[in-house]
């Protein structure tokens, strides 16, 4: 959302290309705050052959009523009507408090090729509802990395999480065991993830951190985050990434 659309569009491009041969998908986000701006960028998905697009609702004129949002999204959906279309839900950044749920509402009559809905919010009994109403295309994907094992149980069908750049491996393993019903592995690994955000949100965990500890756990240089965002001290992210090290270099 600190991009410009050209920035954004040179980034979904680059995907697209790189992922060629290596990656079963590349969905790109084209939420904003302005309705011309998503459509641009969801004609550009279309035309660099993205394989689905997701939507977050704008933040700042925010819709008042899960019709408004949904109207919102089916204007974006118009411009690409046969890409597979996700509703990203993050209340605690858009302050859009609605339930996911009233937004899936008859969706697929406005958006035919929906697909599903990435849910990053806190309360499971709102996902639950959501993944009780999915329809068997649909994809209910769950986003608070501490408390996936939670939504896992109430249906998820997967997960996309930010600092999944660094614990994604133990995330597989953690989804792997709870397929095969061994929930106590399940578990330790859950607790093992929480441990490790307890311990960085007492640091002062946020999104200069975030990018900062991929920085140290994956080696590649992904530079500075972008203002407002802060860079993180780098002593600070290797505490973590030292309690990272020694939660999981066992498992």
């Amino acid at each position: 959302m600190s991009l410009s659309v050209a920035e954004r569009k040179d980034l979904a491009e680059e995907w697209c290309r790189k992922a060629k041969g290596k990656m079963d998908q590349v969905i790109i986000h084209v939420g904003c705050m302005s309705l011309t701006d998503s459509k641009e960028l969801a004609r550009h998905a279309v035309q660099i052959e993205a394989d689905g697009i997701a939507v977050i609702s704008p933040s700042f004129f925010k819709p008042s009523t899960a019709d408004a949002l949904r109207t919102f999204l089916y204007q974006v959906s118009s411009v690409a009507p046969t890409l597979p279309f996700y509703y990203y839900h993050i209340p605690a950044v858009t302050g859009v408090n609605m339930p996911a749920r009233d937004v899936l509402e008859n969706i697929e009559e406005l958006i035919p090729f929906f697909r599903g809905v990435k849910f990053s919010g806190n309360d499971l009994m709102d996902f639950g509802q959501c993944v009780s109403y999915c329809q068997p295309h649909w994809s209910a994907l769950y986003g608070v990395d501490e408390q996936l094992l939670a939504a896992l149980a109430m249906g998820a069908h997967g997960a996309v999480g930010s600092t999944y750049n660094y614990v994604g491996y133990h995330v597989n393993e953690l989804m792997s065991a709870f397929d095969h019903g061994d929930i106590i592995q399940a578990r330790t690994i859950q607790f093992k993830i929480q441990e490790l955000l307890s311990y960085a949100k007492k640091l002062g965990f946020d999104l200069g951190v975030n990018k900062q500890l991929m920085n140290e756990v994956s080696g590649l240089s992904l530079g500075p985050p972008r203002l407002p965002v802060m860079p993180c001290p780098v002593d600070q992210a290797l505490a973590i990434a030292q309690k990272y090290h020694s939660l999981f270099s066992k498992n």
